[in-house]
């Protein structure tokens, strides 16, 4: 549906890139793991995956000029209340057939299932932004949605592009929707003994709709027919029949007439308004800062067993940091 150009970290230099912290904080969880599918761990039991994608992407990140800044979810629509819950369903399904993986000895399995099981914890979530302090690396609180957030700054060009794995930014107007930037090298297909390799991908939110002959508003209606994380879609329609129907029919009302479905009117209004008009905040500081290298040792390193010469290794390239703090401009 949407053209997407491949692109690498050095084309994204000198570029403020704002990043969806809950997707490449999942991201981490799922792919940081042992062979077996345990996720890093420190002496006392405690995950540390988060922490790790968080130190040496964003170190890689900064290296190659990116100036990131991570933005958090607030507190979830009601709308998504059902989504959280199947989602919630999912992981514990998925912990089961681990643990019943991992007693059979299907290491492979094993693995597989354990990477549907990551959770973003309040825990995860106040230690993350702990290191980004540490780090100088800024964060912003969303109200509600952080990708609704992150697509206001760029609309508002503070930030360059969208950084997120989700399509769900082009909804809220994101101009650019980077992909593919929180992880980084080779990636396994499902069931497969293949690997493919891993690119950061750019998709132009204008261009796109210019190619399709839509306007946003119709992405929207295109979303809904589908399904969101706030309402339930029509069974059989993926994007291709949804694009074809809004470009018939013009719009949802029409649209829903034509396939003679009936939909309640208040909770797609609400849907629209979730993506067309979300709770965003000014309250933020896209300030940037070299890191505290003693403090980010003492979290790392004494707190949960980091590798000492690993760190300061990431640690020097945020020397880069100094370089980006001298520019005057944001991008």
């Amino acid at each position: 549906m949407f053209e997407k150009k491949k692109c690498s970290l050095k084309d994204l230099s000198h570029k403020v890139i704002a990043i969806d912290a809950y997707n490449a904080l999942h991201q981490f969880l799922s792919i940081i793991r042992q062979r077996d599918g345990t996720p890093l761990m420190d002496a006392k039991g405690r995950i540390t995956s988060h922490l790790s994608g968080l130190l040496y992407r964003t170190a890689n990140l900064v290296e190659a000029g990116i100036k990131p800044i991570y933005v958090f979810d607030g507190a979830p629509h009601p709308l998504k209340a059902k989504t959280i819950a199947e989602r919630r369903e999912i992981k514990e399904e998925a912990e089961r057939k681990w643990r019943e993986a991992l007693e059979k000895g299907e290491i492979e399995e094993a693995r597989k299932r354990a990477q549907q099981t990551s959770r973003v914890t309040d825990e995860i979530v106040k230690q993350s932004k702990d290191l980004l302090s540490a780090l100088g690396i800024p964060f912003v609180q969303a109200p509600s949605e952080g990708e609704a957030q992150a697509s206001y700054m760029a609309r508002k060009g503070d930030v360059y592009a969208v950084a997120s794995q989700d399509a769900d930014s082009l909804l809220f107007g994101a101009p650019v929707l980077v992909r593919n930037l929180a992880i980084t090298g080779r990636r396994k297909l499902p069931g497969k003994q293949v690997y493919v390799k891993v690119e950061p991908e750019i998709i132009e939110l204008e261009d796109n709709l210019k190619r399709l002959g839509i306007k946003r508003e119709q992405l929207v209606d295109m979303a809904i027919l589908i399904g969101t994380d706030f309402n339930e879609g029509i069974e059989g329609i993926g994007p291709k029949k949804s694009y074809e129907i809004i470009k018939r029919a013009g719009n949802l009302e029409n649209a829903l007439k034509m396939l003679k479905v009936e939909m309640d009117e208040e909770m797609l209004n609400e849907v629209r308004r979730i993506f067309l008009d979300p709770p965003v905040t000014d309250n933020y500081k896209l300030e940037w800062k070299l890191p505290d290298e003693e403090k980010v040792l003492s979290m790392l390193c004494d707190e949960h067993q980091f590798s000492e010469s690993r760190v300061r290794s990431a640690l020097e390239k945020f020397s880069s940091m100094e370089k980006l703090l001298r520019q005057n401009r944001l991008f």
